[in-house]
């Protein structure tokens, strides 16, 4: 590589050759060190874009994104070290009630997350939203808390794969997110540095979700699942819907209330479903069941039983959060407004345009637009009805909790578009549409 320089790698990506593992290290290390100049990056990035990158290109990218800066090594932990990842949706709060049903099955959950942009805060500002609840735990201290009680919930360190966010901000400004290719080598760069034996992913699909196409999301799972198990992973994702919010909450605080009913044995029907398939997805990938099936069974019976409940009170206690908050939400955020939304006619609610809602919780105050902004931890939205309810004219279909009314009369001009009722109907859409395999998608059968 001495006697290649990067306009040659960018003149080699832009003509839409293959770019060998020397060159993309060599571009991967200027990224880190600074040496290379973000207008070159940028160019790269766009040619990557335009002309793709193949399987074994994507897998050298992550590896080499990788070696950018810290591992966590936690070998030194007895059990199999277990992880999810989410592409993201609206009120997708499942971190909070999968981790603990993982933790009860004797399973070591290891999780580092990030601040969330757009609609709501990210799974820390969710927990954040718990008094006291503290977030800035040392890798010393991360590993401690995993040998007592095997469950762990962190901000992200600066050390942890640099290259990433030098390359996240250009592709956020050069229009080069939605490239495959690049959002997995992304997401698993930062997962491989974590020190899991087990990545299980969440890849979502519809209006709320990153890849609003069911292939695409496929697609994107099976890369990301291709690199887990090319690095010695056991690997797999979960295809699943998010034409609408998922649950019935939306926002920081109102999201930490539904997952702890769900630890209750309370919640959404399809919230928890989500939450028994993931957990059992892990489980099962960890070996402790010799299917699918028996593998929801005992993430079943570990929720409905109270284990899971018990972990995430450890995992409170562990981190400084208020533990009264499990049997009383008095102590969360509350909101100064609370608007009451109700139905213009009578019908079945044949749609919830999940992005809309997102984009209405965003106006309440739930989420950020730039990485520094202060979010409303105790505004959102919560349904009282969703998709196939039928509703009549007057009716209450949701609450909007907001800081001033104002916010509330914006959001609301956005659920009117978001929310469709007809006179027949609607077909739900199944919520998991199928897996992803290191032998490819297995489609569900159709209900």
């Amino acid at each position: 590589m001495s006697d290649t320089t990067m306009l040659d790698i960018l003149a080699k990506k832009r003509d839409g050759q293959k770019l060998m593992l020397s060159e993309i290290a060599y571009w991967i290390k200027g990224c880190a060190d600074g040496s290379i100049p973000d207008y070159q990056s940028s160019a790269l990035l766009m040619a990557a874009y335009i002309n793709g990158m193949d399987d074994e290109e994507t897998v050298d990218l992550t590896l080499a994104m990788l070696g950018s800066g810290q591992t966590v090594d936690l070998s030194d932990i007895e059990g199999i070290k277990v992880d999810k990842h989410s592409t993201g949706g609206v009120g997708d709060k499942t971190t909070l009630v999968v981790a603990p049903i993982l933790a009860a099955a004797g399973l070591i959950v290891s999780k580092m997350s990030g601040r969330g942009l757009g609609h709501t805060g990210g799974t820390l500002d969710k927990l954040e939203s718990i008094p006291g609840f503290n977030t800035q735990l040392t890798i010393e201290e991360l590993k401690q808390q995993l040998k007592e009680i095997g469950l762990a919930v962190i901000s992200q360190t600066e050390t942890l794969v640099p290259a990433d966010r030098t390359l996240y901000a250009l592709r956020d400004v050069t229009a080069t997110v939605s490239s495959i290719p690049l959002i997995a080598s992304s997401i698993m760069s930062k997962k491989l540095a974590l020190g899991s034996d087990v990545i299980v992913l969440d890849c979502k699909y519809g209006s709320g979700a990153f890849m609003t196409d069911l292939q695409d999301s496929i697609e994107l799972a099976k890369a990301m699942v291709k690199i887990g198990t090319v690095a010695g992973k056991k690997t797999s994702a979960l295809i699943t819907s998010m034409e609408q919010p998922l649950g019935n909450r939306v926002g920081n605080a109102l999201e930490v209330m539904e997952a702890i009913d769900t630890l209750n044995g309370k919640g959404p029907e399809d919230f928890r479903q989500l939450c028994l398939n993931l957990a059992g997805e892990i489980i099962y990938q960890a070996d402790r069941t010799t299917n699918r099936e028996k593998a929801v069974q005992l993430a079943e019976e570990l929720l409905k039983g109270g284990s899971a409940k018990e972990k995430f009170k450890q995992l409170l206690l562990a981190q400084g959060g208020d533990i009264a908050v499990i049997e009383d939400y008095a102590g969360l955020p509350q909101a100064d407004c609370v608007t009451s939304y109700y139905s213009q006619k009578s019908g079945y609610i044949q749609k919830i345009d999940a992005a809309k809602v997102g984009q209405a919780a965003l106006i309440l105050g739930a989420g950020r637009v730039k990485k520094n902004d202060e979010i409303d931890l105790a505004a959102g939205i919560s349904f009282l009805a969703k998709t196939g309810a039928r509703i009549e004219s007057g009716g209450q279909i949701a609450f909007l909790y907001s800081a001033n009314q104002n916010q509330a009369q914006k959001a609301m001009q956005l659920l009117d578009e978001a929310i469709v009722i007809t006179q027949k109907e609607p077909v739900i859409p199944r919520l998991i549409a199928g897996y992803v395999t290191k032998d490819g998608f297995i489609a569900l059968e159709k209900e």
